[in-house]
């Protein structure tokens, strides 16, 4: 038996990192020529768990980055301008976009117009909520208020 260490994830084996035993062929004529493991040394298997621990330090430092953006875009209070009616209906609406440069123009973080949470378009002058998703799992409520001009 040989050991291997997977570089991505085998259905009967692993996930990606695990240190697996498998017989000598599977591992020379599967595994290796389709990239899906390496063979597993001391010096490869120190490589594989640096590798591991810089990858969970980057996402620990994404999530902490995205809160932090978050915690940002909440204390934000947006100003769009749009031409309205006397009665205080815009003509058009709000879109995310104007709501995703508006946020990259205030606070220089860039959001894509896709995580802008609209549950309705917005179509009066006033003050409203609008949930945007910084990351996944991360979301802030920015207080936009749409003025007539």
């Amino acid at each position: 038996m040989a050991q291997a260490i997977l570089l991505q994830p085998v259905d009967s084996l692993g996930e990606r990192g695990d240190v697996v035993d498998v017989s000598d062929g599977y591992l020379r004529n599967f595994l290796v020529p389709r990239k899906l493991a390496q063979p597993a040394t001391a010096a490869s298997i120190a490589d594989a768990q640096r590798r591991i621990e810089a990858a969970e330090r980057a996402a620990r430092e994404q999530v902490e980055k995205a809160q932090e953006n978050a915690a940002l875009l909440r204390k934000t209070v947006l100003t769009i301008s749009h031409q309205a009616g006397d009665d205080g209906r815009l003509f058009g609406s709000v879109t995310a976009q104007e709501i995703a440069d508006a946020v990259r123009q205030a606070r220089g973080v860039k959001i894509d117009k896709r995580r802008v949470r609209l549950p309705e378009p917005i179509k009066t002058t006033g003050t409203h909520m609008v949930t945007v998703e910084v990351s996944d799992g991360v979301t802030a409520d920015v207080k936009t208020i749409v003025t007539s001009g």
